[in-house]
C-alpha cells in the first residue's frame, strides 16, 4: 500500500522541470486504492463498503467495518475523505505516545474507534468543537500557565500538525531549534558552542554574546497576524480542497479561548506571583496562545519565522539561533550587538507586537561564559546547570507519587541530556547514593550511567 499525507498532498511532488503533480495522478497510488490487500479498500461507484483488512495486527490498525462513512460528495472529495480518516488514526496513535497512561487517555481508549469516527464525521461536516481545557500551573523549571487540552483535542492538534508541519519546515532557518525533528535543545546547545569556537576562532580572539528574551512571549502573539501568516503560505500550495478543509480548523484552533469554560485545577495561591504578562486571563483581544498544546509550539515557531530571516539576511548575523524566545547572537564587534538589539526591539514592537524583555538582556565577553537551554557554555566546557541538577534531585524525590512508566521516562530524560556532556561523575552519584532503597528494587542503572531500566524488563 503506497502511504501519503495531507502535508505530501499539499507540498506536492515537484519534477525534473520545477512543476508540482499531484499524487491523486500517480498511477501506483490509483493502484493502491484498488489493490485487494488494502486495508481501507472500498467500492466507491456503489457506496457500499468492503472491509478487506486482514493484516490488523501486522499494521497496528484495528479497523472496524467502515459503513457508510462517505458523504455524497464527488469522486475526488470522498478520496480526500478516505485518506482524512487514515490519517485521523495516525494522529490518535501519535497524541497517545507517552500519554497512554494519562487518565484522559486511557478513557478515549475505551472504544476509541467509534470516538475517532464521530471525531472524523464531525471534522467533515464542520461541526467539530473545542472541549474545555484543564488549566493548572506548572512550577517545573519555570512557573508557568498550561492550559491542557482535551484528549480529544490534542488528536485533531496532532492532525494539524502532521499535514502543516511538513510545508513549514522547509521555510524554517537551521537555527529555530524548537519543536523540530533533529532539533531540540540539545542541538540548540551544540550549536551555541560552534557559533563561540567559530566567531573567536577557537577561543582566540575577541568575540562576545547578546542573549535576549521576548516578555511574555506566548501571550504576546497577536492571531489575527499568526493566522494572516499561516493563510498566505499555505493558499501559496496547489491543493485547494485540502486548504478548504484545514484553513478553518486551524482559523478555530487559533481564535479559541481556552480560558472560557475551562477546567481550574489546583489552588488560588498558585497564581500569586504569576506576571499578569504570563497569564492568558489578562490576555489583550486576539491575543495569547495556550502554552501546551503542539500546535501552540508550532505556531509560536511560524509567527517568528520571518523575524528569524530578517536577522539571518537582512542584518546579516551568521551567528544567530533562537529557541522559542530565547535569542542568541554571537558577533565579533560588541559596539555592533548593541545596535543590533535597538534594531531587533524595534521590529518586534513595528511588526509582532512584541515586546524585549527589559530585566532579561544578556550581552558579555564569550569568556564569561553564557547560560542557555539548561546549561552553561564556558570555553573548552559545557556545564549542566545547577538549577537542572536541582531539578533532577527533585524528580527522584517524587519517587512513589508517580507511576514507574513516568519515573522511568523522567528520569530518563535529564540523564539523555546530561549524556550529551562531560557528566559522568554526576550521574554516577546520583545514581548510586541517591536512589533510595525503595527504588534500587524496582530500578537498575545502565553501565555507563545514561539510562535506569525497570527490573522486570530484564
Amino acid at each position: 500500500m503506497v502511504i501519503f499525507t495531507l502535508g505530501g498532498l499539499l507540498a506536492g511532488n515537484r519534477n525534473t522541470n520545477g512543476s508540482f503533480n499531484n499524487l491523486f495522478s500517480n498511477a501506483n497510488f490509483w493502484s493502491s486504492l484498488q489493490s485487494s490487500s488494502n486495508a481501507w479498500n472500498r467500492k466507491l461507484n456503489s457506496g457500499t463498503t468492503v472491509n478487506r483488512n486482514t493484516n490488523n495486527k501486522a499494521n497496528g490498525l484495528s479497523v472496524r467495518c467502515l459503513k457508510n462513512w462517505l458523504l455524497p460528495l464527488s469522486f475526488m472529495d470522498k478520496l480526500f475523505q478516505k485518506q482524512l480518516l487514515y490519517d485521523l488514526f495516525w494522529a490518535y496513535y501519535g497524541a497517545r505516545k507517552n500519554k497512554r497512561n494519562t487518565i484522559n487517555a486511557l478513557v478515549f481508549e475505551i472504544d476509541y474507534e467509534t470516538k475517532l469516527f464521530k471525531l472524523y464525521e464531525d471534522l467533515i461536516t464542520k461541526k467539530y468543537e473545542i472541549g474545555p481545557s484543564i488549566c493548572f500551573i506548572s512550577f517545573n523549571s519555570v512557573k508557568r500557565e498550561v492550559f491542557a487540552a482535551d484528549f480529544r483535542d490534542r488528536v485533531v492538534h496532532h492532525l494539524v500538525y502532521n499535514y502543516i508541519n511538513p510545508i513549514f519546515e522547509k521555510y524554517f532557518i537551521n537555527d529555530s531549534y524548537s519543536c523540530r525533528t533533529g532539533k531540540g535543545t540539545s542541538y540548540g546547545i551544540k550549536r551555541l558552542n560552534h557559533f563561540i569556537r567559530s566567531c573567536s576562532e577557537n577561543n582566540k580572539q575577541n568575540c562576545y554574546i547578546l542573549k535576549l528574551d521576548i516578555k511574555g512571549y506566548f501571550m504576546g502573539i497577536d492571531k489575527n497576524i499568526l493566522y494572516g501568516k499561516i493563510k498566505l503560505s499555505l493558499r501559496a500550495e496547489r491543493s485547494n480542497l485540502i486548504i478548504d478543509f484545514i484553513l478553518p480548523l486551524i482559523h478555530k484552533i487559533i481564535f479559541h479561548e481556552p480560558t472560557k469554560n475551562c477546567i481550574i485545577k489546583g489552588r488560588r495561591e498558585n497564581w500569586v506571583g504569576l506576571p499578569k504578562s504570563k497569564s492568558l486571563f489578562f490576555a489583550s483581544e486576539n491575543k495569547g496562545l495556550p502554552i501546551g498544546n503542539l500546535t501552540s509550539q508550532l505556531f509560536g515557531n511560524i509567527y517568528l519565522n520571518e523575524f528569524d530571516h530578517f536577522i539571518k539576511r537582512k542584518l546579516g548575523c551568521k551567528y544567530y539561533g533562537r529557541y522559542v524566545d530565547d535569542i542568541v547572537i554571537v558577533h565579533k564587534n560588541k559596539e555592533c550587538l548593541k545596535l543590533i538589539m535597538q534594531v531587533i526591539k524595534s521590529y518586534l514592537k513595528d511588526n509582532l507586537f512584541l515586546e524585549l524583555h527589559p530585566k532579561k538582556v544578556y550581552l558579555q565577553h564569550s569568556s564569561r561564559g553564557v547560560s542557555f537551554l539548561g546549561t552553561f557554555i564556558k570555553p573548552h566546557r559545557i556545564y549542566i546547570k545547577n538549577k537542572t541538577k536541582g531539578n533532577f534531585y527533585k524528580k527522584i524525590q517524587q519517587f512513589g507519587s508517580m507511576s514507574d512508566s513516568k519515573f522511568l521516562a523522567s528520569t530518563n530524560s535529564y540523564l539523555g541530556i546530561m549524556a550529551n556532556f562531560n557528566t559522568y561523575k554526576l550521574r554516577k552519584n546520583i545514581l548510586e547514593n541517591c536512589l533510595c532503597v525503595g527504588l534500587k528494587e524496582k530500578f537498575i542503572a545502565s553501565l555507563d550511567y545514561k539510562k535506569i531500566i525497570l527490573k522486570k524488563t530484564l
